[in-house]
Protein backbone atom coordinates (compact mmCIF):
# COMPACT_ATOMS: atom_id res chain seq x y z
CA UNK A 1 0.00 0.00 0.00
CA UNK A 2 1.55 3.80 -0.60
CA UNK A 3 1.71 5.88 1.87
CA UNK A 4 -1.39 7.87 1.13
CA UNK A 5 -3.96 5.34 1.04
CA UNK A 6 -2.30 3.66 4.79
CA UNK A 7 -2.77 7.11 5.78
CA UNK A 8 -6.46 7.15 4.87
CA UNK A 9 -7.17 3.96 6.63
CA UNK A 10 -5.73 4.77 9.74
CA UNK A 11 -7.74 7.99 9.75
CA UNK A 12 -10.64 6.33 8.83
CA UNK A 13 -9.94 3.69 11.92
CA UNK A 14 -9.11 6.10 14.14
CA UNK A 15 -12.16 8.10 14.08
CA UNK A 16 -14.35 5.18 13.61
CA UNK A 17 -13.14 4.07 16.86
CA UNK A 18 -13.86 7.19 18.14
CA UNK A 19 -17.03 7.82 16.81
CA UNK A 20 -17.83 4.16 18.24
CA UNK A 21 -17.00 5.07 21.61
CA UNK A 22 -19.28 7.97 21.69
CA UNK A 23 -22.34 6.34 20.10
CA UNK A 24 -22.39 3.92 22.22
CA UNK A 25 -22.40 5.96 24.90
CA UNK A 26 -25.31 7.76 24.36
CA UNK A 27 -26.64 4.74 23.61
CA UNK A 28 -26.62 3.83 27.29
CA UNK A 29 -27.78 7.26 28.97
CA UNK A 30 -30.90 9.32 28.40
CA UNK A 31 -29.85 12.37 26.70
CA UNK A 32 -31.94 15.82 27.69
CA UNK A 33 -31.26 18.93 26.87
CA UNK A 34 -29.15 19.75 30.23
CA UNK A 35 -27.23 16.58 29.76
CA UNK A 36 -26.16 17.37 26.67
CA UNK A 37 -25.36 20.91 27.35
CA UNK A 38 -23.22 20.70 30.57
CA UNK A 39 -23.67 17.43 32.16
CA UNK A 40 -23.70 19.67 35.46
CA UNK A 41 -21.91 18.24 38.64
CA UNK A 42 -20.99 14.16 36.73
CA UNK A 43 -17.34 14.15 36.31
CA UNK A 44 -14.91 13.60 38.90
CA UNK A 45 -11.36 12.90 39.75
CA UNK A 46 -9.11 11.63 37.16
CA UNK A 47 -12.12 11.63 34.47
CA UNK A 48 -12.20 15.64 35.00
CA UNK A 49 -8.64 15.78 34.29
CA UNK A 50 -8.41 13.69 31.66
CA UNK A 51 -10.81 15.76 29.69
CA UNK A 52 -9.76 19.45 30.72
CA UNK A 53 -6.53 18.47 29.48
CA UNK A 54 -7.70 16.62 26.38
CA UNK A 55 -10.07 19.72 25.68
CA UNK A 56 -6.73 22.00 25.84
CA UNK A 57 -4.51 20.43 23.47
CA UNK A 58 -5.47 20.34 19.78
CA UNK A 59 -3.43 19.80 16.74
CA UNK A 60 -2.23 23.03 16.73
CA UNK A 61 0.22 21.50 18.86
CA UNK A 62 1.80 19.71 16.31
CA UNK A 63 2.46 23.49 14.47
CA UNK A 64 2.36 26.88 16.31
CA UNK A 65 4.75 25.78 19.14
CA UNK A 66 6.97 24.62 16.19
CA UNK A 67 6.44 28.18 14.62
CA UNK A 68 7.14 30.04 17.39
CA UNK A 69 10.55 27.96 18.26
CA UNK A 70 11.82 28.14 14.56
CA UNK A 71 10.61 31.02 13.28
CA UNK A 72 9.75 33.52 16.34
CA UNK A 73 12.61 33.00 19.05
CA UNK A 74 13.52 29.92 19.53
CA UNK A 75 12.65 28.62 23.67
CA UNK A 76 11.97 31.82 25.03
CA UNK A 77 8.78 31.68 22.53
CA UNK A 78 8.33 28.82 23.42
CA UNK A 79 8.19 29.19 26.87
CA UNK A 80 5.46 32.16 26.27
CA UNK A 81 3.81 29.42 24.37
CA UNK A 82 3.80 26.84 27.81
CA UNK A 83 2.89 29.83 30.13
CA UNK A 84 0.07 31.48 28.18
CA UNK A 85 -1.53 27.92 27.46
CA UNK A 86 -1.06 27.10 30.75
CA UNK A 87 -1.63 29.73 32.52
CA UNK A 88 -5.08 30.13 30.47
CA UNK A 89 -6.02 26.77 32.37
CA UNK A 90 -4.89 27.39 35.83
CA UNK A 91 -7.23 30.66 35.49
CA UNK A 92 -9.88 28.66 36.07
CA UNK A 93 -9.07 27.29 39.18
CA UNK A 94 -10.25 30.89 40.36
CA UNK A 95 -13.00 32.31 38.13
CA UNK A 96 -14.38 28.80 37.20
CA UNK A 97 -15.54 28.13 41.12
CA UNK A 98 -16.18 31.75 41.30
CA UNK A 99 -18.87 31.52 38.22
CA UNK A 100 -20.17 28.34 39.98
CA UNK A 101 -20.73 29.99 43.35
CA UNK A 102 -22.82 32.99 41.68
CA UNK A 103 -24.23 31.13 39.20
CA UNK A 104 -24.93 27.91 40.44
CA UNK A 105 -27.42 26.79 37.79
CA UNK A 106 -25.81 28.53 34.88
CA UNK A 107 -24.64 26.98 31.36
CA UNK A 108 -22.38 29.32 30.33
CA UNK A 109 -20.58 32.43 29.95
CA UNK A 110 -23.07 34.77 27.65
CA UNK A 111 -25.45 33.63 29.62
CA UNK A 112 -23.85 34.86 32.59
CA UNK A 113 -22.72 37.97 31.03
CA UNK A 114 -26.47 38.45 29.65
CA UNK A 115 -27.81 38.44 33.73
CA UNK A 116 -25.00 40.69 34.56
CA UNK A 117 -24.45 42.94 32.11
CA UNK A 118 -27.53 43.07 30.13
CA UNK A 119 -27.85 43.42 26.12
CA UNK A 120 -24.88 45.05 24.15
CA UNK A 121 -22.11 43.43 26.40
CA UNK A 122 -24.25 40.12 26.03
CA UNK A 123 -24.30 40.27 21.58
CA UNK A 124 -20.74 41.55 22.16
CA UNK A 125 -19.76 38.42 24.04
CA UNK A 126 -21.59 36.15 22.35
CA UNK A 127 -20.10 37.67 18.66
CA UNK A 128 -16.57 37.11 20.71
CA UNK A 129 -17.25 33.72 21.67
CA UNK A 130 -18.59 32.69 18.71
CA UNK A 131 -15.69 33.82 16.99
CA UNK A 132 -12.87 32.50 18.32
CA UNK A 133 -14.31 29.22 19.09
CA UNK A 134 -15.37 29.15 15.12
CA UNK A 135 -11.76 30.38 14.34
CA UNK A 136 -10.50 27.51 17.14
CA UNK A 137 -12.62 25.09 14.93
CA UNK A 138 -11.46 25.86 11.57
CA UNK A 139 -7.44 26.25 12.47
CA UNK A 140 -7.78 22.61 14.43
CA UNK A 141 -9.41 21.40 11.10
CA UNK A 142 -6.39 23.23 8.74
CA UNK A 143 -4.03 21.45 11.15
CA UNK A 144 -5.32 17.55 10.78
CA UNK A 145 -5.65 18.45 7.03
CA UNK A 146 -2.02 19.85 6.54
CA UNK A 147 -0.82 16.92 8.66
CA UNK A 148 -1.92 14.45 6.41
CA UNK A 149 -0.78 16.29 3.40
CA UNK A 150 2.45 16.54 4.96
CA UNK A 151 2.90 13.15 6.06
CA UNK A 152 1.06 11.19 2.67
CA UNK A 153 -0.04 14.10 0.10
CA UNK A 154 -4.02 13.61 1.25
CA UNK A 155 -5.71 16.53 -0.24
CA UNK A 156 -6.71 18.71 2.54
CA UNK A 157 -11.02 18.72 2.09
CA UNK A 158 -11.07 14.85 2.15
CA UNK A 159 -9.27 14.73 5.61
CA UNK A 160 -11.44 18.12 6.85
CA UNK A 161 -14.64 15.88 5.50
CA UNK A 162 -13.52 12.51 7.27
CA UNK A 163 -12.51 13.77 10.74
CA UNK A 164 -15.61 16.30 11.11
CA UNK A 165 -18.41 13.93 9.82
CA UNK A 166 -17.10 11.97 12.41
CA UNK A 167 -17.01 13.90 15.09
CA UNK A 168 -20.56 15.01 14.00
CA UNK A 169 -21.91 11.69 14.83
CA UNK A 170 -21.00 11.56 18.58
CA UNK A 171 -21.73 15.07 19.01
CA UNK A 172 -24.58 15.65 17.98
CA UNK A 173 -25.69 12.08 19.34
CA UNK A 174 -24.57 12.06 22.52
CA UNK A 175 -23.55 15.70 23.48
CA UNK A 176 -21.39 17.01 26.22
CA UNK A 177 -20.85 13.71 27.89
CA UNK A 178 -19.98 11.55 24.76
CA UNK A 179 -17.53 14.40 24.40
CA UNK A 180 -15.98 13.81 27.74
CA UNK A 181 -15.75 10.31 27.38
CA UNK A 182 -14.16 10.12 23.84
CA UNK A 183 -11.68 12.59 25.71
CA UNK A 184 -10.53 10.74 28.50
CA UNK A 185 -9.84 7.86 25.76
CA UNK A 186 -7.87 10.96 23.51
CA UNK A 187 -5.93 11.98 26.67
CA UNK A 188 -4.70 8.15 27.46
CA UNK A 189 -3.19 8.07 23.51
CA UNK A 190 -2.55 11.63 23.18
CA UNK A 191 0.43 12.12 26.15
CA UNK A 192 2.53 8.75 25.44
CA UNK A 193 1.94 9.30 21.62
CA UNK A 194 3.23 12.35 21.68
CA UNK A 195 6.71 11.73 24.40
CA UNK A 196 7.37 9.28 21.96
CA UNK A 197 7.11 10.93 18.82
CA UNK A 198 10.06 13.58 20.36
CA UNK A 199 11.74 11.10 21.62
CA UNK A 200 11.79 9.17 18.33
CA UNK A 201 12.97 12.27 16.60
CA UNK A 202 15.38 14.18 18.74
CA UNK A 203 17.12 10.18 19.08
CA UNK A 204 17.52 10.62 14.95
CA UNK A 205 18.94 13.50 15.01
CA UNK A 206 21.49 12.51 17.68
CA UNK A 207 20.40 13.00 20.92
CA UNK A 208 22.77 16.01 22.74
CA UNK A 209 24.27 16.39 18.94
CA UNK A 210 21.30 17.86 17.78
CA UNK A 211 21.35 20.53 20.59
CA UNK A 212 25.06 21.47 19.37
CA UNK A 213 24.38 21.45 16.22
CA UNK A 214 21.82 24.67 16.84
CA UNK A 215 23.96 25.65 19.25
CA UNK A 216 26.76 26.13 16.86
CA UNK A 217 24.28 27.58 13.96
CA UNK A 218 22.14 29.99 16.17
CA UNK A 219 22.60 30.16 19.19
CA UNK A 220 20.18 32.86 20.28
CA UNK A 221 17.65 30.24 19.55
CA UNK A 222 18.58 28.37 23.00
CA UNK A 223 18.59 31.50 25.13
CA UNK A 224 16.35 32.62 27.56
CA UNK A 225 17.52 36.09 26.90
CA UNK A 226 16.62 36.38 22.90
CA UNK A 227 15.05 39.64 23.00
CA UNK A 228 12.62 38.78 19.63
CA UNK A 229 11.40 35.47 21.52
CA UNK A 230 10.74 37.19 25.05
CA UNK A 231 8.86 39.69 22.89
CA UNK A 232 6.91 37.09 20.87
CA UNK A 233 6.61 35.05 24.06
CA UNK A 234 4.75 38.11 26.04
CA UNK A 235 2.40 38.18 23.38
CA UNK A 236 1.58 34.89 23.44
CA UNK A 237 0.76 34.72 26.74
CA UNK A 238 -1.62 37.67 26.26
CA UNK A 239 -3.02 36.11 23.47
CA UNK A 240 -3.71 32.69 24.54
CA UNK A 241 -5.21 33.50 28.34
CA UNK A 242 -7.95 36.13 26.44
CA UNK A 243 -8.92 34.05 24.41
CA UNK A 244 -9.34 30.53 26.74
CA UNK A 245 -11.61 32.75 28.81
CA UNK A 246 -14.26 32.63 26.33
CA UNK A 247 -13.68 29.03 25.30
CA UNK A 248 -17.37 27.66 25.95
CA UNK A 249 -15.80 24.34 26.25
CA UNK A 250 -13.94 25.67 29.41
CA UNK A 251 -16.95 26.60 31.06
CA UNK A 252 -18.68 23.41 29.62
CA UNK A 253 -16.68 21.51 31.85
CA UNK A 254 -16.62 24.01 35.13
CA UNK A 255 -20.37 22.77 35.27
CA UNK A 256 -19.64 19.33 34.51
CA UNK A 257 -17.32 18.77 37.43
CA UNK A 258 -18.67 17.47 40.29
CA UNK A 259 -17.98 20.46 42.83
CA UNK A 260 -15.79 23.26 43.02
CA UNK A 261 -12.80 21.35 44.53
CA UNK A 262 -12.57 19.14 41.68
CA UNK A 263 -12.80 22.08 39.50
CA UNK A 264 -9.79 23.21 41.24
CA UNK A 265 -7.66 20.38 40.63
CA UNK A 266 -8.56 19.30 37.41
CA UNK A 267 -7.65 22.63 35.86
CA UNK A 268 -4.67 23.32 38.31
CA UNK A 269 -3.48 19.36 37.10
CA UNK A 270 -4.15 20.28 33.39
CA UNK A 271 -2.15 23.49 33.41
CA UNK A 272 0.86 21.07 35.30
CA UNK A 273 0.60 18.57 32.67
CA UNK A 274 0.11 21.12 29.54
CA UNK A 275 2.81 22.93 30.03
CA UNK A 276 6.19 20.76 29.71
CA UNK A 277 3.82 19.07 26.79
CA UNK A 278 4.51 22.06 24.82
CA UNK A 279 7.75 22.85 25.09
CA UNK A 280 8.69 19.83 24.40
CA UNK A 281 6.64 20.15 20.98
CA UNK A 282 8.11 23.43 20.93
CA UNK A 283 11.98 21.93 20.56
CA UNK A 284 11.56 20.33 18.05
CA UNK A 285 10.82 23.05 15.78
CA UNK A 286 14.00 24.81 17.05
CA UNK A 287 15.64 21.29 16.76
CA UNK A 288 14.97 21.34 13.12
CA UNK A 289 16.52 25.04 12.15
CA UNK A 290 19.90 22.84 11.50
CA UNK A 291 18.64 20.83 8.45
CA UNK A 292 16.78 24.37 6.72
CA UNK A 293 20.16 24.27 4.94
CA UNK A 294 18.83 21.23 3.10
CA UNK A 295 15.36 21.92 3.47
CA UNK A 296 14.93 25.75 3.36
CA UNK A 297 11.01 25.33 4.24
CA UNK A 298 11.35 23.05 7.12
CA UNK A 299 11.64 26.53 9.83
CA UNK A 300 8.02 27.37 10.28
CA UNK A 301 4.47 25.59 11.28
CA UNK A 302 5.70 22.79 9.21
CA UNK A 303 8.87 22.00 10.96
CA UNK A 304 7.63 18.51 12.69
CA UNK A 305 6.99 17.23 9.40
CA UNK A 306 9.98 18.57 7.65
CA UNK A 307 12.22 16.51 9.99
CA UNK A 308 10.10 13.25 9.69
CA UNK A 309 10.39 13.62 5.87
CA UNK A 310 14.46 14.55 6.39
CA UNK A 311 14.86 11.76 8.90
CA UNK A 312 13.07 9.44 6.81
CA UNK A 313 10.97 7.60 9.79
CA UNK A 314 9.79 4.56 9.16
CA UNK A 315 6.21 3.94 8.31
CA UNK A 316 4.91 2.97 11.98
CA UNK A 317 6.34 6.24 13.14
CA UNK A 318 3.91 7.94 10.84
CA UNK A 319 1.15 5.83 11.61
CA UNK A 320 1.69 6.96 15.26
CA UNK A 321 2.04 10.77 14.52
CA UNK A 322 -1.29 10.69 12.37
CA UNK A 323 -3.22 9.01 15.31
CA UNK A 324 -1.48 11.56 17.67
CA UNK A 325 -2.91 14.32 15.28
CA UNK A 326 -6.11 12.78 15.00
CA UNK A 327 -6.47 11.94 18.86
CA UNK A 328 -6.07 15.97 19.35
CA UNK A 329 -7.76 16.81 16.75
CA UNK A 330 -10.94 15.50 17.61
CA UNK A 331 -10.12 16.14 21.54
CA UNK A 332 -10.31 19.73 20.77
CA UNK A 333 -13.34 19.77 17.73
CA UNK A 334 -15.84 17.96 19.64
CA UNK A 335 -15.62 20.38 22.20
CA UNK A 336 -15.57 23.63 20.52
CA UNK A 337 -19.03 22.29 18.26
CA UNK A 338 -20.63 20.95 21.57
CA UNK A 339 -19.54 24.57 23.04
CA UNK A 340 -20.81 26.77 19.99
CA UNK A 341 -23.64 25.16 20.07
CA UNK A 342 -24.48 25.66 23.73
CA UNK A 343 -23.64 29.31 23.20
CA UNK A 344 -27.22 29.51 21.06
CA UNK A 345 -29.20 27.89 23.36
CA UNK A 346 -29.95 30.56 25.65
CA UNK A 347 -31.48 32.30 22.57
CA UNK A 348 -32.69 29.21 20.83
CA UNK A 349 -35.15 29.55 24.24
CA UNK A 350 -36.31 33.17 23.07
CA UNK A 351 -36.43 32.47 19.64
CA UNK A 352 -38.23 29.49 19.00
CA UNK A 353 -41.89 29.38 18.46
CA UNK A 354 -42.00 25.79 20.41
CA UNK A 355 -39.63 26.72 23.02
CA UNK A 356 -39.63 23.45 24.56
CA UNK A 357 -36.62 21.49 25.65
CA UNK A 358 -36.89 18.93 23.51
CA UNK A 359 -37.64 21.02 20.18
CA UNK A 360 -34.04 23.26 21.88
CA UNK A 361 -32.43 19.58 22.08
CA UNK A 362 -33.55 19.17 18.35
CA UNK A 363 -32.47 22.49 16.86
CA UNK A 364 -29.45 22.34 18.83
CA UNK A 365 -28.23 19.16 16.82
CA UNK A 366 -29.12 20.50 13.65
CA UNK A 367 -27.05 23.70 14.38
CA UNK A 368 -24.00 21.55 15.18
CA UNK A 369 -23.66 20.15 11.80
CA UNK A 370 -24.67 23.88 9.94
CA UNK A 371 -21.46 25.53 11.88
CA UNK A 372 -19.21 22.70 11.26
CA UNK A 373 -19.68 23.11 7.08
CA UNK A 374 -18.04 26.16 6.46
CA UNK A 375 -14.98 25.45 8.25
CA UNK A 376 -14.84 22.36 6.18
CA UNK A 377 -14.30 24.92 3.56
CA UNK A 378 -12.30 27.26 5.09
CA UNK A 379 -9.58 24.43 6.43
CA UNK A 380 -9.52 23.12 2.31
CA UNK A 381 -7.67 26.41 1.80
CA UNK A 382 -4.64 26.14 4.26
CA UNK A 383 -4.32 29.07 5.83
CA UNK A 384 -1.84 29.98 8.61
CA UNK A 385 -2.88 28.59 11.81
CA UNK A 386 -1.08 30.81 14.28
CA UNK A 387 -2.24 33.18 12.46
CA UNK A 388 -5.87 32.09 12.71
CA UNK A 389 -5.61 32.61 16.43
CA UNK A 390 -3.86 35.70 16.56
CA UNK A 391 -6.94 37.17 14.63
CA UNK A 392 -9.08 35.85 17.78
CA UNK A 393 -7.14 36.32 20.40
CA UNK A 394 -6.66 40.29 19.74
CA UNK A 395 -10.28 40.52 20.19
CA UNK A 396 -10.56 38.24 23.46
CA UNK A 397 -7.95 40.32 24.77
CA UNK A 398 -10.15 43.55 24.71
CA UNK A 399 -13.14 42.32 26.60
CA UNK A 400 -10.81 39.51 28.55
CA UNK A 401 -10.63 42.51 32.14
CA UNK A 402 -14.21 43.77 31.78
CA UNK A 403 -15.96 40.82 31.74
CA UNK A 404 -13.97 39.35 34.40
CA UNK A 405 -13.97 42.18 36.67
CA UNK A 406 -17.47 41.69 36.66
CA UNK A 407 -17.20 38.45 38.52
CA UNK A 408 -15.99 40.56 41.36
CA UNK A 409 -16.78 44.40 41.25
CA UNK A 410 -20.91 44.92 42.28
CA UNK A 411 -20.26 48.81 41.10
CA UNK A 412 -19.34 47.91 37.07
CA UNK A 413 -22.15 48.45 34.60
CA UNK A 414 -22.82 47.04 31.41
CA UNK A 415 -21.99 50.50 29.55
CA UNK A 416 -18.54 50.73 31.03
CA UNK A 417 -17.75 47.17 30.18
CA UNK A 418 -19.39 47.38 26.82
CA UNK A 419 -17.49 50.79 25.94
CA UNK A 420 -14.63 49.46 27.74
CA UNK A 421 -13.91 46.54 25.22
CA UNK A 422 -14.91 48.83 22.21
CA UNK A 423 -12.15 50.32 22.63
CA UNK A 424 -9.59 48.26 23.70
CA UNK A 425 -10.34 46.59 20.23
CA UNK A 426 -9.91 49.67 18.24
CA UNK A 427 -6.68 50.40 20.14
CA UNK A 428 -5.58 46.60 19.77
CA UNK A 429 -6.06 46.90 15.51
CA UNK A 430 -3.94 50.15 15.59
CA UNK A 431 -0.87 48.15 15.62
CA UNK A 432 -2.09 44.72 14.45
CA UNK A 433 -0.90 42.99 11.07
CA UNK A 434 -1.53 41.16 8.05
CA UNK A 435 -0.50 37.04 7.06
CA UNK A 436 1.95 38.87 5.30
CA UNK A 437 3.68 40.36 9.04
CA UNK A 438 2.85 43.98 6.85
CA UNK A 439 1.23 46.94 8.83
CA UNK A 440 -2.74 46.90 9.20
CA UNK A 441 -2.71 50.35 9.16
CA UNK A 442 1.11 51.53 7.94
CA UNK A 443 -0.09 55.56 8.64
CA UNK A 444 0.15 54.23 12.57
CA UNK A 445 3.89 54.88 13.69
CA UNK A 446 5.55 51.78 15.12
CA UNK A 447 3.47 49.28 13.46
CA UNK A 448 3.23 46.23 13.51
CA UNK A 449 3.84 45.35 16.52
CA UNK A 450 2.37 42.19 17.99
CA UNK A 451 3.19 42.64 21.77
CA UNK A 452 2.30 46.70 21.53
CA UNK A 453 -1.23 45.06 20.01
CA UNK A 454 -2.11 42.53 22.59
CA UNK A 455 -0.80 45.08 25.39
CA UNK A 456 -3.07 47.60 24.00
CA UNK A 457 -5.84 46.26 23.88
CA UNK A 458 -6.02 44.85 27.30
CA UNK A 459 -4.23 47.70 28.93
CA UNK A 460 -6.73 50.31 27.21
CA UNK A 461 -9.89 48.03 28.61
CA UNK A 462 -8.50 47.50 31.68
CA UNK A 463 -7.34 51.36 32.82
CA UNK A 464 -11.23 52.34 30.90
CA UNK A 465 -12.96 50.15 33.20
CA UNK A 466 -10.94 50.88 36.43
CA UNK A 467 -11.06 54.50 35.84
CA UNK A 468 -14.71 54.99 35.05
CA UNK A 469 -16.41 52.52 37.85
CA UNK A 470 -13.71 54.59 40.45
CA UNK A 471 -15.43 58.14 39.12
CA UNK A 472 -18.78 56.66 39.47
CA UNK A 473 -18.31 55.14 42.87
CA UNK A 474 -16.76 58.84 43.87
CA UNK A 475 -19.66 60.79 42.43
CA UNK A 476 -22.08 58.39 43.76
CA UNK A 477 -23.46 57.74 41.09
CA UNK A 478 -22.61 53.67 40.32
CA UNK A 479 -24.65 51.17 39.98
CA UNK A 480 -24.60 48.23 42.63
CA UNK A 481 -25.47 45.12 41.24
CA UNK A 482 -26.68 42.50 43.71
CA UNK A 483 -25.30 39.15 42.98
CA UNK A 484 -28.32 37.26 44.80
CA UNK A 485 -30.07 37.64 40.83
CA UNK A 486 -27.64 35.22 39.24
CA UNK A 487 -28.61 32.38 42.02
CA UNK A 488 -31.66 31.51 40.54
CA UNK A 489 -31.24 32.61 36.69
CA UNK A 490 -30.61 29.40 34.02
CA UNK A 491 -32.09 29.13 30.88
Amino acid sequence: MSIGAIALLVTLVTTAAFTLLGVLYAGRQQIDLERYMVNRNQVGGWSALATVTASALGAWILFSPQEAGSAFGGVSAILGYCLGSAGAVALFFVVGPRLRHLMPEGHSLNEYVKHRFGGPMYWLVEAVIVFYMFIYLTAELTAIAKALQLVADVPLGVTALVVITAVFIYTTVGGLGATILTDIIQFVVIVPLLLLCAAVVITALGGADAFSAVAAQQPELLSLGNGDGVRFGATLVIAIVAAEVFNQGNWQRVYACRDSQTVRRAFLGSAVIVLPLIFIAGLLGVLAVPLAEVQPDIIGETALFGLLSQLAMPSWILITVIVLALALVMSSLDTMLNGLVSVFTLDLMRLLPDPSAHNVLRVSRILTVLVGVPAIAIAAQGYSVLYLFFVADLICAAVLFPMLYGLYSRHLTGVNAFVSSLIGMVAGLLFFQKPDFSPLFPAVPGSPDLLLSFAAALITSAIITLVWTTLAKQRQTAHVFNYDQLRSKAY
